[in-house]
């Protein structure tokens, strides 16, 4: 038997060397997960030949155009499946996105998009290609959490600027508030960002005022004679920045409420204007438009009937957006040159959300945070008119981390794709342009922080956080699920599907044995906020401790450098049975 596993799984190496695009050499090729190596084995020459005729088509409309696409990715917060995209749960859900439903009509409709469970890995996946885990980006970044992706990750931004793209990046980027995290400092030409999410907007004295932030904004408190450290809360941070690459970094505005509020008609400004700008000179772009949403404090006026957060959100935000983009990619004459995805980063925050959030579970059970479908499972649309066929509703499985593969096959930029690491992301181009059953991927892998959650296979799925710890520990667990049949999966099966116990556990021990020759990294840790060419003293403070180090036994700042070591519960359970 393990000689036979070795040949297929040279095999599965060899044939994958065949397929893929034609100006990467085979020494040079991207390193899949070993799961990608056992369908190449199986679908190589044809994905080879469907590669050939796919390569044609790109060269055509590169011809046609004269330049190679552009793209645009929109991504917002936890939204159910559903949503968006399907009129009858947003019926019941009680708010109206006619031009994101428009746009699913007019292209592709995902049903099987997956994420990974919360914002900041979700982020990190779609920027890299890879699994947060792989980055050590799956811990969710609160105010001034000393952290954020290294500079050796590499972005869509980098890979698509070697290929002469113009790149920008506006709105939530929840990837680190360490200087090296930046987009800026991570390829992107032009970056309005937040290094956080949108509990900033609690962060605020309009928040502290109302009760729905409590002890921030000690200025507005009465004195407690019994404080003692005055380092405990803290004092200052950056609530939204700008920058370019290889210029300066500013905060833009201060830690208002109000100023939040202007973050997300700034990032839409921008966004627009930079489509603009280089649709006039020619050149092909990639723009990441990734909102707010909205605010955690609900506004006194409403537009849409469900009334909370989410609903606003999309209906009143997000929703507007979409059509004026649309419309300006029609009226500068670009639209059928450009490919837009727009998804949710994950599912809805169903566990523990703010008063009024509105975000529920639909069709899955499971919210943010959760391996189960309703944490990952996401509303998810393709639109690049004249290319992609109107009307598609897809059932193939697709995955955020590909894409970064699609997007650099699309922009002939795949010879930029670092070599040296894991690229999780599988190139998606034939769906796009082939459409429904044309996916190279069957599987997911999903992450539950540092540890597997589960395993989707086809229809199926595995729970390795298992739902029956004496079983899990005997060998012989009911922690498999039938998906079509149990979408909720609120029935793990034991009998019926115990004969995927090897096929599973083959797969996470070729993930596992991969990881050894790929191994995952940590995130960096770091001073926060630095770099800001305005930075406040008190932001420049972090840095300072308030006290004179040569009378202290221990560096007040050391424990920057063992943030990793802070314990995450391997037998955490993320609600399952709830």
């Amino acid at each position: 038997m393990r000689s036979l596993s070795v040949i297929t799984v040279a095999a599965a190496i060899g044939l994958s060397l065949s397929c893929g695009s034609p100006e990467v050499s085979a020494s040079k090729q991207i390193v899949h997960d070993a799961e990608f190596y056992i369908l190449s084995a199986q679908h190589g020459e044809k994905w080879a030949a469907e590669d050939a005729e796919l390569d044609k088509k790109l060269v055509e409309l590169r011809t046609k155009h004269g330049r190679p696409p552009n793209i645009i990715h929109i991504m917002w917060d936890d939204t159910a499946f559903g949503d968006v995209g399907i009129p009858a749960i947003q019926k019941v859900r009680g708010l109206e996105t006619p031009n994101l439903n428009k746009m699913a009509k007019e292209g592709m409709l995902f049903t099987r998009m997956y994420t990974e469970v919360g914002c900041t890995p979700s982020r990190a996946a779609s920027a890299t290609g890879r699994l947060a885990v792989r980055s050590g980006m799956y811990n969710i970044g609160m105010l001034l959490e000393s952290h954020g992706m290294r500079g050796e990750e590499v972005t869509i931004a980098e890979v698509l600027s070697q290929a002469g793209y113009a790149t920008a990046f506006h709105g939530k980027w929840h990837l680190g508030d360490i200087e090296e995290s930046y987009p800026h400092k991570q390829g992107f030409d032009e970056a309005f960002f937040t290094g956080y999410n949108q509990i900033l907007s609690l962060n605020t004295k309009m928040a502290e005022g109302a009760n729905a932030s409590i002890g921030l904004q000690e200025d507005m408190l009465p004195p407690d004679p019994y404080k003692m450290d005055d380092t405990f809360v803290t004092k200052d941070w950056v609530q939204v920045a700008e920058g370019t690459k290889g210029g300066e970094t500013r905060q833009w505005g201060d830690n208002s409420h109000e100023n939040y509020m202007k973050i997300d008609p700034e990032a839409q400004r921008r966004t627009m204007e930079f489509i603009e700008r280089n649709a006039r000179a020619g050149k092909p772009f990639y723009v990441a438009n990734w909102p707010m949403l909205n605010s955690f404090l609900p506004s006194p006026q409403k537009c849409s009937i469900g009334r909370s957060l989410l609903q606003e959100g999309l209906q009143c935000n997000i929703d507007p957006f979409i059509g004026k983009l649309m419309a300006k990619l029609e009226e500068l004459g670009i639209a059928e040159n450009t490919l837009v995805i727009a998804m949710a980063d994950n599912g809805p925050m169903a566990h523990n959300p703010p008063p009024g959030l509105g975000m529920a579970e639909t069709i899955f059970r499971g919210g943010k945070g959760d391996f189960l479908e309703g944490g990952v499972r996401v509303p998810a649309q393709a639109w690049w008119p004249g290319v992609i066929e109107p009307g598609q509703l897809a059932g193939d499985i697709i995955h955020e981390t590909d894409l970064f593969t699609t997007f650099a096959r699309i922009a002939g930029a795949t010879e930029h794709i670092p070599t040296d690491r894991v690229i999780d992301g599988v190139d998606q181009t034939a769906l796009l342009l082939n459409g429904d059953t044309h996916s190279r991927r069957d599987h997911v892998f999903i992450y539950a922080g540092p540890q597997l959650g589960a395993i989707v296979k086809g229809n199926y799925k595995r729970h390795f956080i298992s739902p029956d710890p004496v079983g899990e520990a005997s060998g012989i667990p009911a922690a498999f699920y039938f998906l079509p049949a149990d979408p909720r999966e609120q029935t793990p099966m034991l009998a019926n599907l115990i004969h995927l116990k090897r096929p599973f556990n083959r797969m996470k021990l070729r993930h596992d044995l991969w990881k050894k020759k790929y191994p995952d990294v940590q995130e960096k840790h770091g001073i926060p906020g630095t770099g800001s060419a305005n930075a406040s003293e008190e932001l420049k403070a972090h840095a300072i401790p308030k006290t004179n180090l040569s009378e202290l036994p221990m560096d007040p700042l050391e424990y920057i450098d063992h943030l990793d070591q802070l314990p995450i519960d391997p037998d955490m359970d993320p609600g399952l049975g709830n």
